[in-house]
């Protein structure tokens, strides 16, 4: 009912004659609710309380003082969606700005390729994460991409997200924040190989593991169709994975059990034309322990999966060539080599650090801008700090959205909520990243557990069944809802005792 409620609330206003005012034609029952909503938002001109802005679109205007100070967040990721659960909506008004409404558990990404775990598993939609973003009047979601930022001004330029050609253009509009973090996250990297968007398909988002159980799947059913000779059934169910990190491992260990499970059970007339290749520039799983390198390539080799070390030099639509020269066919091509900036983040006007990252001081704030935080695989430590860049991993954008939450807290506590009013405040200790280790399945009920704190430190490594049982121990509790966690051990036990699910939806 709460529903029906809003949308007569909104369906009761119209623009007046001036362009830079709102006439509300409502009834006395709902004037003063109606009154509150609208006041979050501007047309053209508003008198932003830092400076005069003319903001050219529609949108959320500078907050009042009797109002909650607005936090902006640009991204769903890891970093942002940790920020977001930790901020005390009592606090803050909280905006939220991403082309997706939900966070992906990527480390469970790839077993829902194969039908291991099914897609809804691993999405965590933020209204769960953060409740105020659908419940509190000043607090919102946007499917937008932020554009651009005018930091002089504190605003933030957004456009909405389409799909599909019969569509309306994409709106534009601005928002106005107290305190804006950036966590854009990463885009793939392709070192500027000929062909890879074209061709290859990433796995970081989950239509990308949509579209690659769709293509296998596709490909499986192709193959047994009547004409195709022996070549093209062993081209299209070639399934090369560019990328010895620990996502290219883990899919790869996938499909090796989904091959030795179920296409041999229920694809019998193609079973021995489907193979799995891993290439890789140097080693597989570079961070972890020598010990546990040459036990994952022993057991991957055992499973099936040919490693072949080499540098892609060219992508075409059927084949793959290395710098030596080595054709190689494939039916479907995963990308796997790492992150690097995304376009919006080298285009905005910020300090950087090494590499592209926006740059950040000791506490994740952008030096020489206020009230700007930037956290997740998009930032990076400036070389005046002195720390080295931290990698792109999950525990560091989890960990860093953490500990800003409960920074811009006691910051809003202490009445520095607004904008331009931290100049002089001692923010306490500054972010420290301490690793905890890391993990990757490897297929046939085993994984590895490496709880270094660094590559040259000395620590607890495991291989074999217990630490598959660790490795899924430890993700399933790190899953955000007890709904998803529910989800996934049904799907664990599901795909143990019938299989996985081969239906192409």
């Amino acid at each position: 009912m709460s529903v029906f409620r809003n949308l007569s609330r909104i369906s009761q206003y119209s623009y007046s004659s001036k362009p830079h005012t709102l006439n509300t034609t409502v009834t006395n029952r709902f004037h003063a609710p109606l009154s509150t909503f609208l006041s979050h938002f501007a047309t053209a001109t508003a008198t932003n309380t830092h400076t005069d802005y003319l903001a050219p679109h529609v949108g959320l205007r500078p907050t009042k003082a009797h109002e909650k100070a607005r936090v902006v967040v640009l991204g769903t990721g890891w970093a942002g969606s940790r920020l977001m659960k930790g901020l005390d909506p009592n606090i803050y008004d909280i905006v939220c700005v991403s082309p997706r409404n939900h966070m992906v558990f990527t480390p469970l990404l790839a077993s829902t390729c194969v039908g291991t775990l099914e897609f809804r598993s691993v999405a965590e939609p933020i209204a769960r994460i953060q409740p105020a973003i659908s419940r509190e009047p000043g607090s919102y979601f946007f499917l937008a991409n932020c554009t651009s930022i005018d930091t002089d001004h504190h605003v933030v330029h957004c456009e909405t997200v389409t799909e599909g050609e019969e569509t309306l253009d994409p709106w534009k509009f601005t928002i106005s924040y107290d305190k804006l973090v950036i966590a854009l996250g990463a885009q793939p990297t392709t070192f500027g190989i000929h062909g890879v968007y074209e061709h290859a398909i990433f796995l970081r988002e989950v239509y990308h593991a949509q579209e690659i159980r769709r293509k296998l799947l596709l490909n499986l059913m192709l193959s047994d169709v009547p004409g195709i000779g022996k070549e093209e059934k062993q081209r299209l169910l070639h399934c090369v994975v560019v990328g010895g990190g620990p996502t290219g491992v883990e899919f790869s260990g996938e499909l090796s059990d989904f091959i030795m499970r179920d296409v041999r059970q229920r694809y019998t007339h193609v079973k021995d034309y489907i193979h799995v290749t891993l290439i890789e520039a140097n080693e597989i799983l570079s961070s972890f322990d020598d010990r546990l390198r040459r036990y994952a390539t022993k057991q991957l080799t055992k499973s099936g999966v040919r490693l072949v070390r080499g540098i892609v030099k060219d992508v075409q639509e059927k084949k793959i060539i290395l710098n030596d020269g080595t054709e190689v066919p494939y039916g479907l091509l995963v990308w796997s080599t790492g992150v690097g900036p995304s376009p919006i983040v080298r285009s905005l006007d910020l300090p950087k650090s090494p590499g592209g990252r926006i740059g950040i001081d000791e506490w994740l704030r952008v030096p020489s801008v206020q009230d700007v935080f930037a956290i997740g695989d998009c930032s990076g430590f400036v070389e005046s700090t002195g720390r080295p860049v931290l990698p792109a991993l999950a525990q560091v954008a989890e960990r860093q959205g953490k500990y800003l939450a409960a920074l811009l807290n006691k910051i809003g506590r202490a009445n520095g909520s607004r904008a331009n009013s931290i100049k002089d405040m001692d923010f306490g200790d500054p972010f420290v990243y301490k690793h905890l280790g890391s993990m990757a399945t490897i297929g046939s009920y085993k994984a590895l557990v490496d709880l270094r704190q660094s590559k040259e430190a000395k620590g607890l490594s495991l291989a074999g069944f217990l630490s598959w049982f660790v490795w899924r121990s430890a993700y399933l509790t790190r899953v955000v809802s007890w709904r998803n966690r529910f989800y996934v051990a049904i799907n664990w036990a599901t795909t143990f005792v019938f299989g996985r699910d081969i239906s192409r939806i």
